[in-house]
This record gives C-alpha cells, sequence and structure tokens, in this order.
C-alpha cells in the first residue's frame, strides 16, 4: 500500500481567513512589509526567546529573510504567513509551518506577535487557524510546536490551541544571542486526529 504523502504544491501561501484575521503570504520584494519583518525581529521579547540562526540586523537582512522564506515555500519546505487584521489590513505578526516532512506528514508551526498586537489573542487565533489549514488542505497528521523553558505564554498557547505538553527538550534551542550555548525547550504536538478546540 502506498504511503500518504502531502498535498503540498509549490506555490504561494494561500489567504485564510477567520477569527477576525486573515493570514496571507509575505511579500519579499515591500519595503513596508520588510520593515515590520525587522521590527518583529528585533523586538526585545522575540530576541528573549528566540536565537536565529541567522540573525536579522537591518532592512537589508530582512528582505534577505523574506526572500529565503518565499524560496523555501515554493521548494516545499515552509510555509509563511503575514498576519493581518481582517478588518485594517494592519499587520499584526507572524506565523510558519515549517520543517515539513512529506513521507512522515509531519510539520512544525512558530509565531511571533507585534508588541501593539499582544494581548488579543493574536496568536491564539492564527495558530488555530494555520492548524486547521496544515490538517486540512496540507494533509499533515501531526503539527509539533516548541518553545524556550519559561516561556508560559507561549505554552497556554499553545494548550489553548489543542497542542498537548509531551516534555522537555534538554539543549535543544539556543541561548538568546548566542550560538555556542544551549536551552531547554517544551515540546508540544498535536494530531489531526485530536479533537478540535473551542475558539476562545
Amino acid at each position: 500500500m502506498a504511503t500518504p504523502r502531502l498535498r503540498f504544491r509549490s506555490r504561494p501561501a494561500p489567504e485564510l481567513h477567520g477569527h477576525g484575521l486573515r493570514l496571507r503570504a509575505w511579500d519579499p520584494e515591500s519595503g513596508a512589509q520588510a520593515e515590520v519583518w525587522l521590527r518583529g525581529v528585533r523586538d526585545p521579547d522575540f530576541r528573549r526567546w528566540n536565537a536565529p540562526l541567522q540573525p536579522v540586523t537591518d532592512l537589508r537582512g530582512a528582505r534577505r529573510a523574506l526572500r529565503a522564506r518565499a524560496l523555501d515555500a515554493a521548494e516545499g519546505r515552509s510555509v509563511s504567513f503575514r498576519v493581518t487584521d481582517a478588518d485594517s489590513g494592519a499587520t499584526l505578526g507572524h506565523i510558519g509551518v515549517d520543517r515539513i516532512d512529506r513521507v512522515l506528514r509531519r510539520a512544525r508551526v512558530g509565531y511571533w506577535v507585534l508588541p501593539e498586537a499582544r494581548g488579543r489573542g493574536v496568536a491564539t487565533r492564527s495558530l488555530l487557524l494555520a492548524t486547521r489549514w496544515a490538517f486540512g488542505t496540507l494533509g499533515t497528521h501531526r503539527l509539533e510546536l516548541d518553545h524556550a523553558l519559561g516561556h508560559h505564554a507561549s505554552c497556554r498557547i499553545a494548550e489553548r490551541c489543542g497542542f498537548r505538553h509531551e516534555g522537555t527538550l534538554r539543549g535543544a534551542v539556543l541561548q538568546p544571542e548566542r550560538h555556542d550555548a544551549f536551552r531547554d525547550a517544551h515540546l508540544h504536538a498535536r494530531l489531526a486526529t485530536d479533537p478540535e478546540p473551542a475558539v476562545p
């Protein structure tokens, strides 16, 4: 019997609508969007919990990062969404489905929210949207989410969206601003067969 395959095709991220949000592809050629990306990944709270392998420090780096994400999407490795308000169109943050494994039908999800959009359930609502799309259209069986130990807000968001805590990954993520030291992370996951959580 043939192994089920993900239904991903090389195309830009689709637009997703729901929960007062619209998720759409980032435009790597948009200067305004590059500025938003730079602001998001240079935010002190983002930097407290994340240590990207290739840090973005200026607009040139932001454009390079967005182009790399567009290439990853075109080649089926990930899909990146710009999270926007459904009414105003204002950018609120980012959510991505990456490390897509077609054979095991598994992927990882990660997100960040701009400072002015926090406290409004943006991460929770965008995670619910992206998860529904990943299980439905993309055809994944398992979605994983990990975060640095101590990031209690991310832990609550994951559990609210049905991502069960599965354990602690020792030395799994980099220390902030360093590439020579590691810290532990919580692993959460949700299966396509898990019950759909209630929308908050």
